[in-house]
This record gives structure tokens, C-alpha cells and sequence, in this order.
């Protein structure tokens, strides 16, 4: 007979083992520290290390060359968004290394690999520590392709250093409509204690609904890892924080007033099915369906950045690039090749 004092320590390692090793049975999610540390990306990752108000900084980031023999085409940029990581885009870095492009994909500090200190977080200051490494990899204009939250910070980019832009790409970007219009603000503690609750269920339960229309496939497991894996790892307290920090930014700093002053030709991938909006469920039922309608958003955005085109993809969510990597290939590549005008 096993003591009583041991019926909860078995369940607790039954309770262990299963929410480390799966977030469903066909796929395991592993537990991942702040740093990533066991995590591997699909690249050489290196670090741009630096000070910043006495604490010291380092920036994760890939720099992949053009393939093989490949004409140089110039630099791509990538700059992922807040559930994800800049491993995520690898098919994207591989095609775009076959044109014959240099792409660099960071991971902007407060995700992926990078340092993720406890404090503000501002576009302005994420723009700076990416201008910094741009600056000390000796890397000039770049075209600048952001997706999700990457898309608000591209536009910031775009807008702080003009000079350093050739062309934008902007892919299912959030912030094209100004939530806080519609939406009450949660205070940071409640985000933060909320955010201590998620687990690698409640994660994929929200990119399924979310991203996917709740329409879950084998392929897009990857999304997965790492934000489920904080849940599960040794600094979750610490990521909850960050992620609460990290989402009181994206909805306090919208840029879409500023989108008549975008000087550089700008195209817009969007998927529109996709109904991305943060804080959906703090506002009242009446406003809930009129958020996040990227099939008008999309329309809306492109009739405001001057030089726009826009692409509509139709049945595909928040991720083209995991959804309907072709179609969203062909227009990003057409449009990173097509010569400037003079």
C-alpha cells in the first residue's frame, strides 16, 4: 500500500509529466527557461551585447547570407511579433536567402533569446537597439518586413529612420485599429497574475481559436514551443511579467495616426479571416465583432500609407506565412525584387 503522505506527491508527478510532455497527445512541448537556453534555432544565432542605463543587454539575432553563388540583392530585416520569436521565420529567411538577399532576423529584447528585463517597453526603444545592430553589423538601408506586433515596430522603424528604409512589408500587422478607443485598460498587476495562469492548453486553445479559426494542424505544433514552454519552465513568474509588459505596449502605443508619413513603398499582406484584437474580452459585447476585422482593416490601412499596395489573402488568419506560405511568398518576394523607382 503507498502512504497517504505519497498520494500527492504521485500525483504531482503524473500532473508534471503530462503538462511537460504534451500540450495534446501527438506533440510535446519542452520546458524553456527565459534564455531559450535548449532551444534551438534554425540558424547560427549570435548576440549583440551593449549597456543600457547601467544594465547590461544582449540582443539574439541570425544574419544569413545569400545562398550559394546568388547575386546580392540587399538586406532584409524580420522582425517578428509578441507570441513568437524570430525562429519562426525560417522558411521565409531560406527562400529569401535563395533570391539572394542577407536577412537579419533579431529577437527584440523581451523575447526569444534576448534579454528580457523587468521594466517599460516602448517601440521607440526597441526601434533604437535595432538600429544599434543594424549599426554594428555595418548594414546600411534594408527593406523591413514585420508581422503581428513586428508590424507596429516596423512602421515605428520605418517612421524614426527614414533614411535607413528602402522598401516595408507589413503581414497581418496588429495595431491597425486603436483598441484603447474601444477597449478598458487592464491594470498591470491584473495582467500579470492573469498571465501566471496560462498553461500549454490555454496557449494553443488561444492560437487555435485566434490565429487558425480553431482549424489546429500538425504543421503549426512549432508555435508552440516556446510560449508554452515558459508556462512549464523555471522562470514562468518572470515571463508572465514580461509578456504583461510586453502586451501593455502594443496597447498603449498604436501607430496607425502616423501612417500618412510612411515615405517608402509599403505592401500589405493580409490574411482576412484573420480577427486579431487585443483585449477583445474586456470590451462590451457590442464591440466585440466589430474588432479585429482585418477583411476592412486591411482596405483601411493601405487607403492611408501613401505608395501602399495590398495583398488579400482570403481564408487565411494571422499567420500567411504558416497558413499559405506561397501565396504569401509570391507577393513578398515580387515586391522585395521589383526595382525601385527613380
Amino acid at each position: 500500500m503507498i502512504p497517504p503522505a505519497h498520494y500527492t506527491l504521485a500525483l504531482l508527478f503524473i500532473i508534471g509529466v503530462f503538462f511537460s510532455s504534451a500540450t495534446s497527445a501527438e506533440y510535446a512541448v519542452n520546458p524553456q527557461d527565459k534564455h531559450l537556453s535548449d532551444y534551438q534555432y534554425p540558424y547560427l544565432v549570435k548576440y549583440f551585447q551593449w549597456q543600457q542605463q547601467g544594465q547590461p543587454l544582449r540582443m539574439a539575432f541570425m544574419d544569413v547570407a545569400p545562398a550559394g553563388d546568388k547575386r546580392p540583392r540587399g538586406t532584409v530585416l524580420l522582425l517578428h511579433g509578441k507570441n513568437f520569436s524570430a525562429a519562426y521565420w525560417k522558411d521565409t529567411i531560406s527562400q529569401l536567402s535563395q533570391l539572394g538577399f542577407r536577412v537579419i532576423a533579431p529577437d527584440q529584447i523581451g523575447f526569444g533569446k534576448s534579454s528580457k528585463p523587468l521594466g517599460q517597453y516602448t517601440f521607440q526603444r526597441l526601434s533604437d537597439n535595432t538600429r544599434a545592430l543594424l549599426d554594428q553589423l555595418k548594414v546600411g538601408k534594408v527593406s523591413v518586413v514585420g508581422h503581428s506586433m513586428g508590424g507596429i515596430l516596423a512602421t515605428r522603424f520605418t517612421l524614426m529612420y527614414p533614411e535607413r528604409v528602402e522598401k516595408l512589408a507589413l503581414v497581418n500587422p496588429i495595431g491597425l485599429e486603436d483598441w484603447k478607443r474601444w477597449v478598458p485598460y487592464e491594470a498591470l498587476d491584473k495582467a500579470i497574475s492573469r498571465e501566471k495562469k496560462q498553461s500549454p492548453e490555454t496557449i494553443k486553445r488561444y492560437m487555435s481559436k485566434a490565429y487558425f479559426s480553431g482549424q489546429w494542424r500538425e504543421a503549426y505544433n512549432p508555435l508552440l514551443d516556446i510560449q508554452a514552454g515558459w508556462t512549464l519552465g523555471p522562470d514562468a513568474a518572470h515571463m508572465a511579467t514580461v509578456d504583461a509588459l510586453t502586451s501593455e505596449m502594443v496597447f498603449t502605443q498604436p501607430v496607425l495616426y502616423e501612417f500618412a508619413d510612411i515615405k517608402v513603398p509599403t505592401l500589405l499582406i493580409i490574411g482576412t479571416r484573420d480577427r486579431t484584437a487585443i483585449g477583445r474580452a474586456r470590451a462590451s459585447k457590442m464591440v466585440q465583432d466589430k474588432l479585429g476585422r482585418y477583411d476592412q482593416l486591411g482596405k483601411r490601412a493601405a487607403a492611408q500609407i501613401p505608395a501602399a499596395q495590398l495583398i488579400e489573402l482570403d481564408a487565411v488568419g494571422h499567420l500567411p506565412q504558416f497558413e499559405a506560405f506561397p501565396a504569401y511568398f509570391d507577393a513578398l518576394s515580387k515586391f522585395l525584387t521589383a526595382p525601385l523607382e527613380k
